[in-house]
């Protein structure tokens, strides 16, 4: 036997540390499942074949459609396109726009989106009834000048239009607008700077730079919290009861509950929906954080990946 055979350690016979914590765990968290499971089993109240039937009842598909669905994508527009601007607002080196940008986020992230719809509901039309678009002072320019016309080009009536889909679309979409803002700042500020001033200095515009290098390189930062704020809006569409919109999915289910008087079943039906759409935005979000995070912290096992390297570098070292 050689000497080097000799200094070698024998057979380690380890054994793996005991975790009984664990097994507690798994032992309760399996009784409290079991417990649910019974219970929604056991008790006739949960009525689920009830609360699959009015899933599919006309209403409250329409509901589906126009107030929540069509409302979250109306509001995430206004809120991504106008918080965007705003974010842009916040770093730029004008103190009004960093002022005005300021003002805004401040507040509509302090108004609670309830109370904003309740505003616009109902508090807009008591303060104006209608609404003139056109020149200032239009009556008494046109009455200094002899005209018949009081240039006003366009009279919106605020009672009617203050309960409809689109004044809700737009308050939760000036809302999100203010968290979106937020976003789209923090976005942009883990950009390096250097980024940025390569790109002026190859003869790019601000805004070119912003749109071709700034905000790609962004969105690796700004789709997490995009989504989750997609995701957010989609339950938040519920409060458009306080305008009140009638073409929303829990309106209707609770318009059916109360002359069924069949409640849960109803909120059951309502739950089901708003988890299938979360589900599907939830997956949608994470295959745009794979398509956008492409190159980031890659710590692939393959022929190029870091392990791989980091591995070829030990052999070599343990070689010499």
């Amino acid at each position: 036997m050689s000497e080097g055979t000799q200094d070698r350690p024998g057979r380690i016979s380890a054994r793996p540390v005991p975790h009984p914590g664990r097994w507690v765990a798994i032992a309760v968290i399996a009784i409290l499942v079991a417990m649910m499971v019974s219970s929604f089993v056991t008790n006739p109240r949960w009525d689920f074949p009830f609360a699959l039937r009015v899933m599919n009842f006309n209403p409250v598909l329409r509901g589906l459609m126009i107030g929540t669905i069509v409302g979250t994508v109306g509001s995430m527009v206004i809120g991504v396109v106008v918080g965007v601007v705003v974010g842009i607002m916040r770093l730029s080196t004008n103190p009004v726009l960093r002022g005005v940008s300021f003002v805004y986020t401040w507040f509509f992230r302090a108004i609670p989106r309830y109370v904003l719809l309740t505003i616009l509901g109902t508090g807009l039309g008591y303060l104006y009834s209608t609404f003139d678009i056109g020149a200032p002072f239009g009556q008494q320019i046109a009455k200094a000048l002899g005209l018949s016309s009081d240039l006003t080009f366009l009279t919106l009536d605020v009672n009617q239009f203050s309960s409809t889909l689109a004044m809700g679309v737009i308050g939760l979409g000036l809302s999100e607008a203010a968290y979106m803002a937020e976003i789209a700042r923090s976005g942009i500020q883990s950009v390096d700077v250097g980024q940025r001033e390569a790109a002026q200095a190859l003869g790019m515009s601000s805004g070119k730079t912003m749109r071709r290098v700034v905000l790609p390189q962004a969105m690796r930062v700004i789709i997490p919290p995009t989504g989750n704020e997609t995701i957010a809006m989609v339950k938040d569409t519920s409060l458009l009861i306080a305008l009140p919109v009638n073409t929303e999915l829990f309106y209707q289910v609770s318009v059916i509950g109360s002359r069924t008087l069949k409640i849960m079943p109803t909120y059951v039906a309502a739950t089901a929906w708003y988890l299938i759409v979360c589900s599907v935005l939830m997956v949608g979000q994470s295959f745009l954080e794979k398509r956008f995070g492409r190159g980031f912290g890659t710590t692939s096992s393959g022929p190029g990946g870091i392990r791989a390297r980091m591995l070829a570098l030990k052999g070599g070292a343990g070689g010499a």
